[in-house]
């Protein structure tokens, strides 16, 4: 699986690791940003607070993302993927 998605992004393995570093900083930042958001306003006992907490983390990953990755020196490569993540949610090829 890492081999076929190395091969696609066409980076060395250093390269790689860093990007799977990014990926996995950046996911649990975003996570914690979000729960630290939401405890001042909701509990996180209330049914609410999860139909919240999913979207706003959906919507604080990509700036999470793109903050690791300037440190890391993968920002080109995360700028680039999530140009393509956008365009495929908006349907434009």
């Amino acid at each position: 699986m890492f081999k076929k998605l190395k091969e696609k992004w066409q980076v060395s393995w250093w390269r790689f690791t860093f990007i799977f570093i990014t990926f996995a900083i950046g996911g649990s930042s975003c996570a914690k940003i979000a729960s630290i958001i939401l405890q001042y306003f909701i509990s996180e006992k209330d049914f609410v607070y999860w139909i919240i907490y999913v979207p706003l983390v959906t919507i604080l990953w990509p700036l999470c993302v793109i903050i690791i990755s300037i440190p890391l020196g993968q920002f080109n490569f995360f700028k680039n993927y999530l140009k393509k993540m956008w365009f495929k949610i908006k349907g434009v090829s």
